[in-house]
């Protein structure tokens, strides 16, 4: 006990779980981390809790801990209060905060996942981030780190999406996939992906590089050309072009296997018609392979139907010697 104790006060805890009674109220507090909720072990994070004008003080919990609460005493502002740490091993894990005020306890806030760092996985959408409304898509999270579970989670919503647990795959690599579908324009959006282990399961991975689900509708295609033809040489210039007699005001245009479609651009007028021109020269091998387009209107979440593939060749130009000379002596 003595121990317990003595930890207890060098984090600043107070000891011993509280019972409370939630006057309903209240307004829930919310919580949020700085510099962010994904920290880099041994350096430092602020933890915020906002509530009420009425507040006497604030507690904030881990719920790896149960039991401890760190407490703030008001002095000056009373709508909110901070929390300062370093993040360790016992400091990571999922926060929630409330206060008290002369009519009771608040409701807790919302759950805040506060966690150390390990190498970030890739997301990537199967078979294309550009999906057709009604469609469905699968969202694969994967790494060489031989992460146990991976979580995925979507831009703007507090609780995660989904947790799996992971596979490996034939090439080594370890992952998760995660089926979406159908889909509909409220689907589309900014996701990213972490990794975890079992033993450590309040320590993340850093997120993924983001990715953006895109979703076609069924209006009118545009099409997509190349000047230059669909074989094409390394090292030559190289312009794909998106066009619709339908007045879109975005173009899309993504490549079979990619991560995300490769570029979003304006509006552009085109001899009457409405299009985009993609620049992607000069040609290099690693260009290659199928290509579509979608067009848009930036009032709207949704996107076009596909316009036909286009297949583009690379030739690759091979130096040519002429042969030696053979001399009989």
């Amino acid at each position: 006990m003595t121990s317990t104790l003595m930890a207890l006060l060098c984090l600043g805890l107070s000891v011993g779980p509280r019972t409370r009674v939630h006057a309903g109220t209240l307004p829930k507090p919310t919580i949020w981390a700085e510099p962010g909720s994904v920290i880099p072990r041994g350096t430092p994070v602020t933890i915020w809790c906002q509530g009420s004008l009425e507040a006497w003080e604030y507690h904030l919990l881990n719920e790896g801990h149960s039991g401890s609460w760190d407490t703030q005493m008001l002095l000056e502002s009373r709508d909110k209060a901070k929390f300062t740490t370093y993040m360790t091993v016992v400091y990571a894990g999922r926060y929630r905060c409330d206060y008290l005020s002369p009519t009771g306890w608040s409701e807790p806030s919302e759950p805040l996942v506060v966690t150390g760092s390990h190498g970030k996985p890739q997301l990537s959408a199967l078979p294309s981030p550009v999906v057709a409304s009604g469609g469905n898509v699968t969202l694969q999270c994967a790494s060489r780190l031989g992460f146990n579970r991976f979580v995925l989670t979507k831009e703007g919503e507090r609780q995660p999406s989904s947790t799996l647990d992971s596979q490996q795959a034939p090439s080594g690599q370890f992952q998760a996939l995660f089926p979406v579908g159908p889909v509909t324009p409220s689907l589309r959006g900014t996701f990213r992906c972490y990794g975890y282990y079992n033993n450590t399961p309040q320590i993340w991975s850093y997120p993924s590089d983001p990715l953006e689900l895109l979703v076609s509708g069924m209006s009118g295609k545009p099409s997509l050309l190349t000047q230059e033809g669909p074989v094409v040489t390394s090292g030559q210039s190289l312009t794909l072009q998106c066009r619709c007699d339908v007045g879109y005001d975005r173009f899309a245009l993504s490549k079979e296997g990619a991560r995300d479609p490769l570029q979003l651009l304006g509006w552009q007028p085109q001899a009457g018609l409405s299009g985009a021109d993609f620049p992607l020269g000069p040609v290099r091998p690693s260009l290659g392979g199928q290509y579509t387009c979608y067009g848009g209107h930036s009032l709207s979440s949704e996107w076009s139907a596909p316009s036909d593939p286009l297949d583009l060749q690379v030739l690759r130009l091979l130096q040519l010697h002429p042969p030696p000379a053979v001399t009989a002596q």
